[in-house]
């Protein structure tokens, strides 16, 4: 009997990605382009990104397709940002429309998920111990979302009540507004994780407001532009990325007081970088707090569409 694959699709803002897994859920084909971004500049418009990902999904797609076609059982796209109402980015309407037209010619179902839904599958599935219950808690740290949500496990997916999130800036955005500030290439989250590296710790502080379940980075981003020019780069940098670590930490402790949960999964590309997971780690898995954090691999904490083809096999029908 010929062997069940799964494809998924994920056009977000910033990445074009494809994937496959096997019915074992094991990882055949990652294909990922990165959008171009002019130096200097912070981002670009949602009708570039658009164009970009109709150029580079079939680029992507179609050597996929070649190797792996004539066993895919079924397609999955990341069609929004997030499981609600209202959720809609441009770039995602791509993904959509190349994975139902190519499920439709397969003759083999297409799943509709999300963004989001695929950061917490590629999360469980790559962190080394991820969360055993069926309820925990997840924080989404990119540059399009900074969200606490509580999850529920379901088949097929999952079920998300969002508790809380930014009033203005995304943590990804604070970290790149400053990056680029000090000169740095975008997105900058590597390259400023590389400057902070050398960083003394203390030697710049920065701002962190959490509100209960609300945070903001516009306060902090305000600082630490002030500072751009006057503090040493590595001493800033470092200073971000310890005050994202101290705005997550306080909003968790918040959510673990409020909900009783102490399994806690981080997604999103924020949470990739290393001195902010350390930071996190240290802080809130001390025994007096007592929380258990899972982590996304690094490369699946960035964005992809691992999680996406994941949610294709779990809503085909297939148990983990």
């Amino acid at each position: 009997m010929q062997t069940r694959l799964f494809l998924g699709i994920d056009t977000s803002y910033y990445t074009c990605s494809v994937a496959l897994v096997d019915e074992d859920g094991r990882l055949l084909e990652d294909q990922r382009r990165l959008i171009s971004v002019a130096e200097g500049e912070r981002g670009v418009a949602p009708n570039e990104a658009v164009w970009a990902h109709l150029n580079a999904l079939p680029d992507l797609a179609e050597p996929v397709l070649r190797r792996h076609g004539r066993s895919v059982a079924a397609v999955a796209a990341s069609v929004k940002p997030r499981p609600v109402e209202g959720s809609y980015l441009p770039p995602f309407r791509v993904g959509e429309g190349f994975g139902r037209a190519l499920a439709s010619a397969l003759g083999v179902p297409f799943y509709p998920t999300t963004h989001q839904e695929m950061h917490i599958q590629a999360g469980l599935w790559s962190a080394d111990a991820p969360p055993r219950g069926d309820r925990f808690l997840a924080v989404h740290l990119s540059g399009g979302t900074t969200e606490l949500i509580r999850v529920t496990r379901r088949p097929g997916g999952f079920g998300e009540e969002l508790l809380g999130g930014t009033q203005d800036l995304h943590a990804g955005q604070f970290v790149d507004r400053v990056g680029v500030a000090l000169g740095l290439p975008f997105p900058a989250g590597p390259h400023l994780e590389r400057l902070a590296a050398s960083g003394e710790p203390g030697r710049v502080r920065l701002p962190s407001a959490v509100r209960g379940y609300t945070v903001s980075f516009s306060g902090p981003e305000s600082a630490a532009q002030r500072l751009v020019g006057q503090a040493a780069p590595a001493d800033l940098a470092l200073a971000v990325l310890h005050t994202v670590a101290r705005t997550v930490e306080k909003w968790l402790l918040h959510a673990m007081e409020e909900t009783g949960l102490r399994e806690v999964l981080i997604v999103g590309g924020v949470a990739a970088n290393q001195i902010v997971r350390a930071r996190l780690r240290h802080r809130l898995e001390h025994p007096a707090v007592g929380a258990r954090l899972a982590f996304a691999q690094p490369r699946f904490s960035t964005d992809n569409a691992v999680g996406t083809a994941l949610l294709a096999r779990a809503c085909h029908g297939v148990s983990s």
